[in-house]
């Protein structure tokens, strides 16, 4: 397995942005409630053997993992070096034959056609500028090939959890929210013009943790990348209610009713065929 680093000559503001968002905390922890999620959604796409599949913000390699295992031929890329290291290790473990890049969905270091498959899972939604992301993604991948996105919807769980923390910590002005890639009148907006074909399927993918929805709170505030920033970036009095508002949230939303958690959050499953 090969893994290597690839760099900009000249930093991009909202490019380092994204990037301090996701190197703060450790997004691997979080990460692992995704993997069933993730094997099923790999599974959905039917890769074969031989199959070129890219994994745009692979993170720790929920989806490079099981594609490998199907015997495609994978490349994973993220803007978090330290995610790249944990995906790496994750490969070595299994023994899978992973090429893994540090790099960003805006400016993706790859020719035009080069991939069956491109898929992302709650990763190329966060690019600063979707419309350059959405240009990459169909650049690099081949006529008839596609590409699958799982994206948080607004009115889902995660959309209702940015949304709280907006009301804490403005985002920044001038960069659409994340969350507008799981509204289907968005991505038909962004997508439906230089595709072939578009799938547009709800989804859900469920938190579990052994513990309370304020301890999962604790979790989320010490690990997850935009919570860790909006609740660092508070004084004593806006960490105290922030917290409180999020616990309100898992609390509201937690299924559990023997002291552990366990939320459902509602994602969109987009399947596109390249023209």
């Amino acid at each position: 397995m090969t893994s290597t680093t690839i760099t900009s000559a000249a930093a991009d503001p909202l490019t380092e942005r994204v990037r301090a968002t996701w190197t703060a905390g450790d997004f691997g922890r979080i990460a692992k409630t995704y993997e069933r999620g993730a094997g099923e959604f790999v599974a959905r796409l039917g890769i074969k053997v031989g199959e070129q599949v890219l994994d745009v913000a692979t993170g720790t390699g929920n989806l490079a993992l099981p594609a490998a295992r199907c015997g495609a031929a994978v490349t994973g890329i993220d803007i978090a070096p330290n995610l790249i290291e944990q995906a790496r290790v994750n490969a070595q473990q299994e023994g899978l034959e992973i090429k893994f890049e540090v790099g960003d969905v805006e400016e993706l270091p790859y020719a035009d056609r080069s991939f069956d498959t491109v898929v992302t899972m709650f990763g190329a939604m966060f690019a600063a500028r979707p419309d350059r992301a959405a240009a990459e993604l169909i650049r690099v991948t081949r006529p008839g090939g596609r590409i699958a996105m799982a994206n948080w919807t607004p009115t889902g769980f995660i959309g209702q959890m940015f949304r709280t923390v907006g009301r804490h910590v403005p985002p920044p002005g001038g960069i659409p929210s994340p969350i507008l890639w799981g509204s289907e009148i968005e991505v038909n907006a962004r997508l439906r013009g230089s595709v072939r074909s578009l799938s547009l399927t709800p989804r859900v993918i469920t938190f579990e943790y052994p513990f309370s929805a304020r301890e999962t709170v604790d979790l989320f505030l010490r690990w997850y990348g935009p919570t860790v920033r909006a609740y660092a970036s508070l004084d004593e009095n806006g960490q105290r209610a922030f917290r409180a508002d999020l616990e309100t949230l898992w609390e509201e939303n937690n299924r559990a009713t023997d002291g552990t958690t366990r939320v459902e959050s509602e994602y969109l499953e987009v399947v596109a065929v390249a023209g």
